[in-house]
């Protein structure tokens, strides 16, 4: 650290002048030390400074991976500022330490901020996939897998939480998870139906293709969007056809992710539409073509080298 801890506090929590990255960098990787007189001086902070903090700390970790805030993350999970909280679980989403799964349980189950829980269910994600690939031990499964459950099913929850929570228990292959999905579906609430499509896809459950089909003509755009991703999780070539008449969909974005679904699915009739837009009127269309094509040709060639 090239200045001493006091210095850099004394200078963050000067509201009336800008942050500077510079300084911020430099609570990277703090020692025990460093972290608890930080913390101390972290409750002095005015809340939207410490919001801007917060803020730009994130922002610094997803442009530099070299830099590490993680105990300072860590610290503001218990900030009394319900955006400092969501902001710091935002920052600790990518972190695979398990020492993480209580704490955001915790948010998850009793925060009073409906966007801290819902950011606690999407961090909870992570852990459910390492679970879903044997890389969690099975206490830490159970943990994970009870508490999104118990929230997808608790009808007291919001439905912007519950969503969240079943799009972040979906890659489990849990029958209570199959169900959980297909419930979702059914309801009649639009955006737990629209998770509900999502988690099929990262359920990579083959007997939802049909009810996926028959999404990619929905009158609802959002609905296509995510049925035509979900089968691009599948894979299955037998979407193919109809992911290929979404290329002249009404809306941009269905057309993009339908030529996305076809670069993970494969096969020479998603090749030969991918070929064909790459003369597209549309100058969006034939750059995503051509990005899609030099992938899906990347995954195929023999030469290709998988670390």
């Amino acid at each position: 650290m090239s200045l001493p801890i006091e210095e850099i506090i004394t200078d963050l929590r000067d509201s009336s002048q800008p942050l500077r990255n510079s300084r911020l960098v430099d609570l990277s990787n703090l020692n025990s030390e460093e972290l608890e007189l930080w913390e101390q001086a972290w409750a002095n902070i005015k809340p939207k400074r410490r919001q801007q903090i917060i803020y730009r700390l994130v922002e610094l970790a997803e442009d530099n991976f070299e830099l590490d805030f993680e105990s300072v993350f860590r610290s503001c999970l218990k900030d009394q500022d319900a955006e400092v909280r969501s902001k710091a679980i935002e920052g600790l989403w990518e972190s695979e330490v398990t020492s993480l799964i209580s704490p955001f349980v915790n948010l998850l189950e009793q925060d009073s901020s409906e966007n801290v829980q819902a950011a606690a269910a999407i961090a909870l994600g992570k852990f459910a996939m390492l679970a879903e690939l044997n890389k969690l031990r099975s206490g830490h499964t159970s943990k994970v897998c009870q508490a999104l459950l118990g929230v997808i099913s608790d009808e007291n929850r919001t439905v912007e939480v519950r969503r969240r929570a079943l799009e972040a228990a979906a890659p489990l292959s849990l029958p209570q998870v199959e169900k959980a999905i297909r419930e979702a579906h059914q309801s009649h609430n639009r955006q737990l139906k629209i998770s509900a499509i999502y988690a099929m896809g990262k359920n990579c459950n083959r007997a939802c293709l049909p009810i996926l089909l028959r999404e990619l003509s929905s009158t609802d755009a959002e609905i296509r969007y995510e049925a035509a991703g979900a089968c691009g999780e599948l894979g299955e070539e037998a979407a193919s056809p109809y992911l290929i008449e979404l290329i002249d969909d009404p809306d941009v974005d269905v057309q993009v992710v339908a030529l996305q679904a076809l670069g993970k699915i494969g096969g020479s009739e998603a090749k030969g539409c991918l070929q064909r837009c790459l003369n597209n009127p549309s100058e969006v269309i034939r750059q995503v073509a051509e990005q899609t094509l030099y992938e899906l040709e990347a995954e195929e060639s023999p030469f290709t080298f998988r670390v």
